[in-house]
């Protein structure tokens, strides 16, 4: 058994997708050879001195060139299950502009290297692994062929067998060669394809990032989408749930006159601590996300921020219409963080904060008239900068800090709010 193992193993390994390779090398030589008589037609005009001519073949040469590329595609993707990449689309229309644009994009004229240089070449190759399949297929069954001849041709050329031998030896070492060839000339057709059918380099990365970008924004939304349900299931919730405690514990406070000292300093205690639950509550809920930001949007929600400070804060937000809610969440928490950092540090006794949108920006700018000195590159100091830019920087904003001792203190940030 392990033996017949081993065997199927050495035997049957080159060959297992030896068939599917040797089809799409077969396939790949008529695409291959397709622009070979526009060249000769090229190169015959331009030797018999027909300008008038000469332009066609190249011409013709643009015009089967897609029709080309979709039938390499079409190649690989049916034989050996591959999809080529494709390059960007140099964009709709029909006039002569985009024609024009069309014809200078890279992505045609690497294909047209393709067909028309690497084409005719790896028609070279084509041909010749497909001879080292005949070849080996004939040698190999040379006994077949000498079987069928008529006996008394097989009797009078007694030295055939010996011969024989040899080709089919031969016939054997070709068989085993052949798989190999052929994969060695699939991988690099296949190379050549994915470099010069398929998006360059800096196609590539361009996509890579815009993927990036998309899995970010994807991300950001869902941690969005979290932090709402979790202000949403505490406010519905273990909010409401104090707070009725709180009532309990109030109602019995008052109505239960005859309860001894002990029980109602007890109960007190309780009823306290129960409405310092409710405030730290509805700080730690209005700190996941404000149910005001969304519903009224950012200028409600700063002038409830500013208003609960204990310095003077003028809000102007000139938003002609609402950026997506987390560009909206960021701006927020932007100035929220920046006014507290204001209030604990900066030493001032005013602030201001300014929000607009300057064509596909959301501008935000917080200034104080504080003693200054906030550095953004600083470790710890209570600062708390470093987070505000990395926040900033999660929807690809920019974040700039302008501090200088003595004050004041300016913070601008930038935020892309394009639809």
């Amino acid at each position: 058994m392990q033996l017949t193992t081993w065997l199927q193993l050495v035997l049957g390994r080159p060959f297992r997708r030896a068939g599917h390779r040797t089809a799409l090398v077969a396939a790949g030589l008529p695409l291959h050879l397709a622009v070979v008589p526009l060249w000769l037609w090229l190169l015959g005009t331009m030797a018999a001195l027909v300008p008038a001519v000469t332009p066609l073949p190249v011409l013709l040469t643009l015009v089967v060139t897609p029709l080309l590329t979709v039938g390499q595609r079409r190649r690989y993707r049916a034989l050996v299950g591959k999809e080529l990449p494709r390059p960007a689309a140099p964009g709709p229309g029909r006039n002569w502009k985009s024609a024009v644009r069309r014809l200078t994009t890279r992505a045609l004229w690497r294909q047209v290297c393709y067909h028309a240089v690497a084409g005719p070449l790896f028609a070279v190759l084509d041909l010749a692994v497909l001879a080292v399949w005949a070849v080996a297929l004939v040698a190999a069954s040379m006994y077949v062929w000498i079987w069928a001849l008529p006996p008394q041709w097989r009797v009078t050329d007694l030295g055939h067998t010996t011969q024989a031998a040899y080709i089919t030896a031969g016939g054997l070492a070709l068989l085993f060669l052949g798989p190999r060839l052929t994969g060695a000339l699939v991988r690099l057709e296949t190379r050549a394809a994915e470099v010069l059918l398929g998006p360059s380099r800096t196609e590539k990365l361009a996509r890579r990032v815009a993927d990036l970008a998309e899995s970010r924004a994807g991300v950001l939304d869902a941690a969005d989408a979290e932090r709402r349900r979790i202000e949403r299931d505490l406010h519905d919730g273990a909010q409401q749930r104090l707070v009725s405690l709180a009532v309990n514990l109030g109602l019995a406070r008052s109505t239960l006159g005859d309860l001894p000292e002990d029980a109602r300093k007890v109960i007190e205690e309780a009823h306290r601590e129960a409405k310092e639950a409710i405030a730290e509550l509805n700080n730690l809920v209005r700190g996941l996300h404000p149910a005001v930001l969304e519903d009224r949007g950012l200028d409600a929600a700063l002038s409830g921020v500013a208003a609960r400070l204990p310095i003077p804060v003028r809000v102007a937000v000139d938003l002609p219409q609402r950026p997506s809610p987390t560009v909206e969440a960021v701006a927020y928490f932007v100035v929220s963080e920046a006014l507290t950092n204001v209030v604990k540090h900066a030493q001032a006794t005013r602030a201001d904060v300014t929000v607009e949108r300057i064509g596909e920006t959301l501008l935000v700018v917080v200034a104080d008239d504080g003693a200054g000195g906030a550095d953004l590159a600083a470790a710890g100091g209570g600062t708390g900068l470093a987070g505000l830019a990395k926040r900033v920087a999660s929807v690809d904003g920019t974040f700039s800090c302008r501090s200088p001792a003595g004050g004041p203190t300016v913070i601008t940030v930038e935020l892309p709010c394009a639809p």
